[in-house]
């Protein structure tokens, strides 16, 4: 396979994940070469996402490397498989790659489970909301890039719009209720919104009111996407620099952890509802 442009967080879970197959049974690169019948650049470059894989070569490695897990293999086969283009490949030039691979990560997910502390979930903003968000970038948005910015979250909301929408739970605490972005009328038009969204059938809202006191990973939102096979499953996490992306199993399990905890801490669903009602009436 030729070197490919800069890749993908997609492709380069894909190569981790051959990686970590060589790697799980305690075999050296120049170990998988010979069984592969290849040279040592190209496992390097698969693994590394510089080169792209076809499904076939996936299914040639993971049988070399003993994997017995089939549903595994599948998925990984499947996301050889891919090609684009996508709709987000149009903002390539224009938007941060990693806002791009949040956008394919939501594309792919079984299943989506987002905390949010201090904003609305993204999939869940009214343009205006979203507006007051960036209004407050540093350094500040030009007008052109901030209309870039709302076309590019909306186009990411027509997710929900899908005839098989993945399945969504959004964690979100009272602060981000609370919290104006805009004036008065863009907030409770915000609240409006999100009652309406969570009248989706794949959608389910839960609240964390002040009273439900600390929990772990308070000062951190959160998005966790379930893939076909739990092995594959992600995490994106923002960071002052940009967004960052975590698929370790530790990360995982501990992920699962925090999000399990922090849905404790919720109101039941039809309470949220008459909590983020309440929250509308006193704005």
């Amino acid at each position: 396979m030729p070197v490919r442009k800069p890749s993908t967080e997609r492709q380069r879970r894909l190569g981790a994940e051959l990686r970590r197959m060589r790697e799980h049974i305690g075999m050296t690169i120049n170990e998988a070469t010979g069984l592969h019948r290849t040279d040592r650049t190209t496992v390097s470059n698969t693994e590394s996402a510089r080169s792209g894989v076809s499904s076939d070569r996936v299914r040639v490695w993971a049988a070399n490397y003993r994997c017995p897990d089939a549903a595994y293999v599948d998925a990984l086969a499947d996301m050889a498989r891919e090609r684009g283009p996508y709709w987000w490949d149009e903002y390539r030039d224009a938007l941060p790659a990693g806002l791009l691979d949040i956008a394919e990560m939501e594309h792919y997910a079984s299943a989506l489970r987002s905390a949010q502390i201090m904003h609305m979930p993204g999939l869940l903003q009214s343009p205006d909301y979203m507006r007051g968000i960036f209004a407050e970038a540093v350094p500040p948005m030009s007008s052109v890039d901030m209309e870039r910015h709302i076309g590019f979250r909306a186009r990411r909301a027509q997710l929900l719009d899908r005839s098989d929408p993945p399945p969504c739970e959004f964690l979100v605490h009272e602060a981000a209720l609370q919290m104006r972005f805009g004036d008065r009328g863009v907030h409770l038009r915000q609240i409006q919104h999100l009652l309406k969204q969570s009248e989706r059938p794949n959608i389910t809202l839960r609240v964390v009111p002040f009273s439900a006191g600390g929990f772990a990973n308070a000062g951190s939102s959160t998005l966790y996407a379930c893939g076909p096979v739990p092995q594959l499953d992600a995490v994106q996490i923002d960071v002052p620099t940009g967004v960052t992306f975590l698929h370790a199993e530790t990360h995982l399990v501990n992920y699962r952890v925090v999000l399990d905890r922090m849905r404790e801490r919720a109101l039941e669903p039809g309470k949220s509802l008459d909590f983020i009602r309440r929250v509308a009436h006193e704005i």
